[in-house]
């Protein structure tokens, strides 16, 4: 077995053009374009049993060349990922179950009959590769166009990978960044095997990937790091998806998961706000541009159509795949520990339950409740001091659960200020005509049991 780190980029044709003769590749290519045509027949049960277990089985031909390949889906988020590969070079066009024992063989799939194994789709490209390298580093890049085909639907590939030969993950993010400067790459971490399965039966097809697993003795890095992945992933699968379908809740779940990212980039000295200055003003830019359009779809349905073509020009644009790859390099890197002072460096190492009770009482006291109450107008002052608030309930919920305070109690609360989060979010304009539905739903939060609870 060998594990394959590489990063995947979605591309229009025209730019996948432009990198073949991109200065950065040109000046850097070690040796000439190899140009191949590629045909993958992809195997699984009538149920999808593979698919089910996280593996992918294929069986490629590479000119004379019979390749059968298994792939664990390891970890994958914003098109960089990490996987186990194990290929096994066969005489004939043919699968050979054999090949598929226990050094590589799923021990969820060990009753299997693997005989029942039958071709599901495929992935018939052209790809174009080269080597990539300079003081050290060495990545092979692949441009690769083509189609996947499931029965009578089919989808268009066109996409860069960049895969890590000799050097650091961070060597990836940085060249796909040097790149993503003068043209619009959007990282992808939906392989060519989702995308076959996804048109084989659109309906199995899941979205959402699994939340961080946070305990109370995991640290504040390291719970920032979690839940900073699986945002940024969940964003990235979220956007691919709604570029696919157009469902318009796909959008709405994109745009929540860029407001909860947006949340986490400066939670005081532990995560300094200097450290991610860039990252966050180029989240606002984005989010005040695809705030209104959302609230706009969530009443009136030409606003969710026209939504789909500014999605659309969205992507064609630079700013969503770099500011991707920027959020990517600076979750690998762990940015917001450079240059932190030293009760920064204290409380990054702090466990969750000690930490979190603290942050969450500072924040609902700074909420001021009171004055909400009293003067409805400045609710949406306080929009980022609630979103911060929201994450942490959303995602760490069961860690701040007691004897004095059960998870139902906290389930309502993070239910009625979610409420109090929307209704923050009107235009001045309405904010104005619902200044009493403001100043009750502080109320109805102020009176909880369990908002009592977190301000001891």
């Amino acid at each position: 077995m060998v594990k394959e780190t590489e990063i995947k980029l979605r591309v229009s044709p025209a730019t996948l053009a432009a990198l073949r003769v991109h200065p950065l590749l040109d000046g850097r290519r070690l040796g000439d374009w190899k140009q191949g045509e590629l045909f993958n027949q992809y195997y699984d049960t009538a149920a999808r049993e593979l698919a089910g277990s996280k593996v992918a089985l294929r069986l490629r031909r590479d000119g004379g060349q019979y390749i059968q390949t298994l792939k664990t889906r390891g970890q994958s988020v914003a098109g960089l990922s990490v996987r186990g590969e194990w290929d096994w070079y066969l005489d004939q066009p043919q699968l050979d179950p054999g090949k598929l024992d226990d050094s590589c063989w799923p021990a969820a799939l060990a009753t299997l009959d693997k005989n029942s194994l039958q071709g599901v789709f495929t992935t018939d490209f052209l790809r174009e590769k080269a080597d990539i390298g300079w003081d050290g580093v060495r990545i092979e890049a692949a441009l690769d166009h083509g189609k996947v085909i499931a029965g009578d639907r089919e989808e268009e590939i066109c996409e860069l990978e960049l895969e890590l030969r000799e050097g650091n993950p961070a060597d990836l993010l940085q060249l796909a960044l040097q790149l993503a400067a003068d043209l619009p790459l959007m990282p992808c971490d939906i392989s060519k095997a989702e995308r076959g399965y996804r048109l084989f039966d659109p309906a199995s097809y899941r979205v959402s990937l699994p939340e961080p697993e946070l305990t109370a003795a995991t640290s504040v890095d390291e719970a920032v790091a979690a839940i900073g992945w699986y945002l940024l992933g969940s964003s990235q699968r979220l956007a691919e998806q709604y570029r696919w379908s157009g469902h318009w809740k796909l959008l709405e779940q994109w745009l929540a998961q860029l407001i909860d990212l947006r949340a986490l980039l400066g939670l005081g000295q532990a995560v300094p706000r200097q450290s991610s200055s860039g990252l966050r003003s180029q989240l606002d830019a984005l989010l005040n541009d695809w705030r209104p359009r959302i609230q706009a779809g969530q009443q009136d349905e030409s606003a969710r159509q026209a939504a789909v073509e500014q999605f659309a020009a969205e992507l064609q644009q630079l700013r969503w795949g770099r500011l991707s790859l920027e959020l990517a390099l600076w979750l690998l890197q762990r940015s917001w520990i450079n240059g932190r002072k030293a009760i920064g460096n204290k409380l990054g190492v702090l466990a969750l339950e000690r930490w979190l009770p603290r942050q969450m009482k500072d924040e609902a006291l700074e909420l001021l409740l009171g004055r909400c109450i009293q003067e409805p107008g400045v609710l949406g002052e306080q929009l980022p001091r609630l979103e911060r608030l929201l994450v942490w309930l959303r995602l760490a919920r069961p860690l701040l659960a007691s004897e004095q305070l059960e998870r139902e109690e906290l389930d309502r609360l993070y239910g009625e200020l979610s409420r109090l989060t929307t209704l923050a979010r009107q235009s001045a304009e309405i904010a104005a005509e619902c200044a009493e539905e403001r100043s009750h739903q502080a109320q109805v939060v102020q009176s909880l049991k369990a908002w009592k609870q977190l301000i001891r």
